[in-house]
């Protein structure tokens, strides 16, 4: 369909996406700790090493709440997508076993 205008409506639009060799490798990341404001989503990702006390922040994504609500819809087609062809993801019903104070001081009573 088209606006009147002979412009073709926005999801007919291909968006051309560059991916470069550095970028594709990926980095990988077994944390990630999210943060935001009234006009952002902050998302960590952190490779945090057994036995190693200091852990890294690998990336850091921003964006809008907005991306961040299609993000978690993304995430959770792709996951039952994977679901379905490779069984149910088990996840712990414990939190991560390391210290949460990421260095700071712990606080007393």
């Amino acid at each position: 369909m088209e606006d009147g205008k002979g412009n073709k409506p926005a999801q007919d639009q291909q968006i051309n996406v560059e991916l470069s060799e550095e970028v594709a490798e990926g980095v990988y990341s077994n944390l990630a700790m999210i943060a935001h404001s009234n006009s952002e989503f902050v998302v960590d990702f952190i490779r945090l090493m057994p036995g190693v006390p200091k852990a890294k922040v690998k990336s850091r994504i921003i964006m809008t709440p907005d991306h961040a609500k299609r993000l978690l819809a993304a995430l959770k087609d792709n996951i039952s997508k994977y679901e379905a062809a490779f069984g149910k993801i088990e996840s712990g019903s414990e939190g991560p076993s390391f210290p949460m104070n990421f260095g700071g001081t712990f606080g007393e009573a």
